[in-house]
C-alpha cells in the first residue's frame, strides 16, 4: 500500500480530544512541503493553504485528527485509576485494552492496561459504562499518586497493521481521513485557493470545525471522515451503510447534515469522470464536521466524503486499501475542481 508508513504513524500517534498536538505535529510536517503556508489556530486546528490569489474562490477540505480516549477522574488508595470518556465508547469492549496515561505535569507517559475478570470467577456481565473499569499501571500506589492526577488524559495503545486487503488499528476514525487529505494535498494541482485542514474536538461536538468555519469562511467546504461499515454476519443489508472494497463514500445524509445536493451530484460526477469507485452513503446514527462547516460561519455549501471503517470506535478499526486510495483520488479531483467547480 502506497503511503502505509504515514498512515501507521498517524494512527499510532496519541491525540485524544482537546490534546491533538502529536498528530498535529505530523500533519504540520507533511503539509509544509505541499502547500504555500501552514498555521495552527488556538484550538489546535492545522490549516495548510494553497493560495490561488486574492480573488480566488476558497475550498476547505477538513478531516478531524482527534481520537476518542479517557480523562482521569480518580486514583484510589491502591493505585488503580478510574476514568470517564472523551468521546463515545462501547463499554463492553474496554476490558483487556492497553492504554497510556499522559501526565499533565510533563512526566513520561505511563503505559497500563484495563484488566479483565478471569473466566474462572466471572459471575456478572461486562462493564456497562466507562466508569465501571479501572486502569492498572503496575506500580505501587504511592508512585501512581505522585505521577497521575485528575484531569490527565488517557489513550489506547494498538499497532496498525495490514490484514489481507485491509488496514487495521486504532483511530482510523478519522486519521484515515487525515491521511487522505494529506495525500490529496501532496498530489493535487489546484488553480484556486484550497485549505487542507486537520480539525480538533470532532468527537465531542464538532468544536474545532466550528472555529475553522468562522475563521476561514470558505466558499465551499468538504469534510472527510470515517463512516460506518457493517457488512458482517448478523447485520441486515439495509443496515450496513457502506461495504468494504466498494469505494469511497459520498454522503447523502448523516445525523448532523443534509449535504448540498448540487455538491453531492458534482462529487459523484467527478468520480464517474475519473473512474473512481464510490458508494452512496446514508448514515443516520453518526455525525461529521460537515454539520458545523455548513452553518456555523453562515450558510455554506458543503459535501462530505467518507472512508468506510469496520469496527468503529475500537482498537481494531478496519479499512480497505482500495477505499483509502479511492478517497485520495476523489479529494484530488475535488481540490482541482475548486469551490466553483463543485457548486
Amino acid at each position: 500500500m502506497d503511503g502505509f508508513d504515514l498512515l501507521r504513524e498517524l494512527t499510532e500517534s496519541h491525540g485524544p480530544v482537546g490534546h491533538e498536538r502529536e498528530p498535529g505535529d505530523i500533519v504540520t510536517r507533511e503539509l509544509e512541503s505541499s502547500v504555500d503556508r501552514v498555521r495552527v489556530d488556538s484550538m489546535g486546528n492545522v490549516i495548510g493553504t494553497v493560495d490561488g490569489g486574492p480573488d480566488a474562490p476558497e475550498l476547505l477540505i477538513a478531516a478531524h485528527m482527534d481520537e476518542i480516549g479517557f480523562v482521569v477522574r480518580h486514583v484510589d488508595d491502591e493505585g488503580f485509576v478510574r476514568v470517564r470518556s472523551l468521546g463515545g465508547w462501547n463499554a463492553e469492549i474496554l476490558r483487556s485494552m492497553r492504554v497510556r496515561v499522559h501526565a499533565a505535569g510533563g512526566d513520561d507517559p505511563l503505559d497500563g492496561v484495563i484488566g479483565a475478570v478471569p473466566a474462572h470467577v466471572r459471575d456478572t456481565d461486562g462493564p456497562q459504562d466507562v466508569t465501571d473499569v479501572v486502569i492498572d499501571l503496575g506500580l505501587p500506589a504511592a508512585d501512581v499518586h505522585d505521577r497521575v492526577a485528575v484531569g490527565d488524559v488517557v489513550t489506547t495503545r494498538a499497532p496498525t497493521e495490514r490484514i489481507g486487503d485491509c488496514v487495521a488499528g486504532k483511530a482510523l476514525d478519522d486519521r484515515a481521513g487525515v491521511w487522505a487529505t494529506l495525500r490529496a494535498a501532496e498530489h493535487a494541482d489546484p488553480d484556486a485557493t484550497v485549505h487542507f485542514v486537520a480539525t480538533t474536538q470532532e468527537e465531542v461536538g464538532l468544536r474545532g470545525a466550528e472555529g475553522v468555519a468562522v475563521d476561514v469562511d470558505p466558499d465551499l467546504a468538504l469534510a472527510v471522515d470515517g463512516t460506518l461499515e457493517r457488512s458482517t454476519p448478523g447485520v441486515a443489508l439495509e443496515d450496513r451503510v457502506t461495504t468494504l472494497g466498494d469505494g469511497v463514500g459520498v454522503k447523502h445524509l448523516d445525523a448532523t447534515v443534509v449535504p448540498t445536493p448540487s455538491v453531492v451530484r458534482r462529487l459523484e460526477a467527478l468520480a464517474d469522470e475519473r473512474g473512481i469507485p464510490f458508494q452512496r452513503e446514508v448514515a443516520e446514527h453518526i455525525g461529521t464536521d460537515t454539520g458545523a462547516l455548513q452553518n456555523t460561519g453562515g450558510s455554506t455549501p458543503v459535501g462530505a466524503v467518507s472512508v468506510p471503517v469496520r469496527y468503529h470506535h475500537s482498537t481494531v478499526e478496519t479499512a480497505h486499501v482500495d477505499d483509502l486510495a479511492a478517497t485520495v483520488d476523489l479529494l484530488v479531483a475535488a481540490a482541482e475542481a475548486g469551490a466553483d467547480g463543485l457548486r
